[in-house]
């Protein structure tokens, strides 16, 4: 277990059971609450928000609260002419979306609405000569576009257009000293960096190149003596890197090199008791990102009453069984 000073003492007031009803309220109320200023201001992420929220909902068993005519509606008015999804409608398409809006539409099973040729071409065009994805046609390279673009290939069976060999090769030169990944050749190794160089592998079926007892333990040391996660060395835990973290060492096998109870117990503090819905660490602000990576944190730690989560898609795997995605672990 990790020793840095940086952390954080747990409330003895704190949750120690899981609220679930409560979160799929929130979630249920966050989405009505259309005029609020931290609504409004958060247009540039709606379709990721919606993934996160939807997705939330969908593992408490609960997607029916949300109306699935309106969410197809919206999302598929912002696809683009050149067949990428935006965050929002006016919005210029970018792969982080597209990757949100196809795994909202799988979750609703709707896939076959997409202009999926569209987004096949557009996908394949931001593939640069060294195997890297830009996210947009604004030229930014980062391994968590190769991660998108794999995944909205493989969900929408099309993962044989691109270059998968060069996108491996991408990703792999990424990997550093400490068997960790990060965005670019030479970045610093990161938790979220590695779960999308993991996941990616995943699906391309090229999990050999990771050393997983080195990787695993880099993740490892990732938990610090209140039971949280961190991203990297001294940064405070934070309840997102319950997924980032726990989903990749599910994928490389050392999910049960970590303290689980300890780790149960931070997620656990991190909700909000009043409310419903999950904060980054104990008494700070809910919001839905932070509430779906603490419910698919607590699904990979066996908590039976969310739904089992894909440890590569953050998704249901009931609603994945009749995909044919390959996922590879070790």
């Amino acid at each position: 277990m990790g020793t840095s000073v940086k952390d954080i003492v747990i409330p003895s007031n704190a949750p120690k059971s899981l609220l679930l009803l409560k979160h799929a309220d929130y979630i249920v109320s966050y989405g009505e609450k259309k005029d609020d200023y931290e609504y409004v201001m958060t247009e540039y992420l709606r379709m990721n928000g919606m993934y996160w929220g939807l997705t939330s909902l969908a593992l408490v068993g609960h997607l029916d609260k949300m109306n699935r005519s309106e969410v197809i509606e919206f999302v598929l008015k912002c696809q683009q002419d050149c067949g990428g999804f935006s965050c929002s409608i006016g919005h210029d398409p970018h792969l982080l979306s597209t990757l949100s809006a196809i795994q909202i539409l799988t979750l609703y099973d709707a896939v076959e609405s997409v202009n999926t040729d569209a987004v096949v071409r557009w996908i394949k065009s931001l593939q640069q000569t060294d195997g890297s994805f830009y996210g947009d046609k604004w030229g930014e390279v980062d391994t968590r576009f190769s991660f998108c673009a794999v995944a909205c290939l493989a969900l929408l069976g099309r993962l044989d257009e691109i270059n998968v060999d060069k996108a491996v090769e991408f990703v792999v030169s990424c990997m550093n000293f400490d068997g960790a990944f990060g965005c670019r050749p030479g970045s610093e190794s990161h938790s979220g960096q590695v779960y999308c160089c993991v996941g990616m592998l995943s699906l391309a079926g090229r999990l050999h190149h990771v050393n997983a007892d080195q990787l695993g333990w880099w993740l490892c040391e990732r938990q610090l003596p209140s039971g949280g996660l961190n991203g990297r060395p001294e940064k405070l835990p934070d309840v997102c890197y319950s997924w980032w973290v726990l989903a990749s060492l599910k994928i490389i096998g050392r999910l049960h090199w970590i303290d689980k109870n300890k780790l149960v117990e931070f997620i656990l503090a991190c909700q909000d008791e009043e409310t419903g819905g999950f904060a980054d660490r104990p008494g700070d602000m809910v919001d839905p990102f932070h509430t779906l990576f603490g419910l698919a944190g607590l699904s990979l730690l066996g908590d039976t009453t969310v739904k089992a989560v894909n440890p590569v898609l953050c998704m249901p795997e009931e609603l994945l069984k009749k995909s044919k995605i390959q996922f590879q672990y070790l």
